[in-house]
């Protein structure tokens, strides 16, 4: 048998910057079990397995700032940086 964990950040823009959604999905087997959401500033469990990993994970201020710091360091970044490059091959 193969177990297999990942995780999958999402950026949703909305009027270029203005509004910036940071999504982190995080899957065990192809099933998500949690998901931080930048909207509500914390981890929510997608699963009941999950619900003590994520209460440990809101828990952790450093976690909690990190992710909710992506909002600017992962998705505003990276929409200036490929904004020129996209628009200019349209």
């Amino acid at each position: 048998e193969v177990f297999q964990e990942s995780f999958k950040p999402e950026c949703h823009h909305f009027n270029g910057t203005e509004r910036v959604r940071f999504l982190q999905k995080r899957n065990y087997n192809r099933q998500q079990y949690l998901h931080f959401d930048s909207d509500l500033g914390y981890f929510v469990a997608d699963s009941p397995v999950s619900e003590s990993a994520v209460r440990y994970l809101n828990s952790q201020s450093e976690i909690l700032e990190d992710r909710r710091s992506a909002v600017d360091r992962y998705c505003r970044h990276n929409y200036e940086v490929s904004t020129p490059f996209l628009v200019g091959r349209q």
